[in-house]
């Protein structure tokens, strides 16, 4: 299985183009930050979890030609705004419909949001869509099992998912004792911590290494990092062995 980061940072903070802080102004390419997304390819099945606004750019990066799926998280912005820049998997997949997976509430809002993808009679060229609700239970797509992982985003509800030995958690500041079990033995845990100091809805990096520390994978990496984090290179040297900060482009096989 190969895990394509093609995103890490977060919508918040002050604008990119007129912060002057150290992040925004590095040249190192892990302080570019693009909204979350991570891409999954087992054989001939690749998923992508999320689709933001910056979707049409990350994928373009990967060069890859099919895509089976886009599995959702939660329905905030930064998390479904491209779904619009699937279309062209369609195309070169024959015309073949697109699954997406997510809670209701998720695809009550892509529907808000895309309704001239829903219609029952749809201009020509729109994307091609099929709905599946996803609950809190194991399901598949191709070769790939995924396991929801219900987790809190302040008080909004937010789901997590371990394929095999990897586990994909963004977007979250409480996770449960039962929910906890799902994730304990993973290789590779991706997991939210947005920046140093506390905030509302998601986990700080204080907080976010310890839940690592007790779930212990082999290697965990932090994501949808605020620009108010640090620089990649410094905060990766403050970090415990086995945890590093993600950035774009990061692919872990195994």
């Amino acid at each position: 299985m190969k895990i394509t980061i093609l995103g890490t940072g977060t919508s918040s903070g002050v604008p990119v183009l007129t912060c002057k802080c150290p992040v925004c102004t590095s040249t190192n390419p892990k302080d570019k930050r693009l909204r979350v997304s991570v891409l999954i390819q087992k054989e001939d099945t690749n998923v992508l979890i999320d689709s933001g606004p910056d979707l049409r750019q990350q994928l373009l990066s990967t060069g890859i030609e099919s895509l089976d799926a886009v599995v959702y998280t939660h329905e905030h912005k930064d998390h479904t705004a491209g779904m619009d820049d699937i279309r062209p998997f369609n195309y070169l997949n024959g015309k073949r419909y697109m699954n997406l997976y997510a809670r209701p509430q998720v695809l009550d809002q892509l529907k808000r949001e895309f309704h001239y993808a829903f219609l029952d009679e749809a201009y020509p060229g729109v994307p091609l869509i099929k709905t599946n609700i996803v609950e809190n239970k194991p399901f598949e797509i191709g070769g790939l099992t995924f396991q929801p992982i219900e987790v809190l985003h302040y008080k909004l509800p937010v789901f997590g998912y371990r394929i095999d030995d990897f586990v994909y958690i963004t977007d979250a500041n409480f996770i449960s004792e039962e929910e906890k079990q799902k994730v304990k033995g993973c290789k590779v845990l991706v997991l939210d911590a947005l920046q140093k100091q506390d905030h509302i809805s998601h986990f700080t990096l204080a907080q976010a290494v310890d839940l690592a520390k007790e779930i212990d994978a082999d290697q965990t990496y932090f994501t949808h990092i605020s620009h108010k984090m640090g620089l990649h290179d410094e905060i990766n040297a403050e970090l415990p062995e086995k945890m590093q900060l993600a950035y774009d482009g990061l692919t872990i096989e195994f």
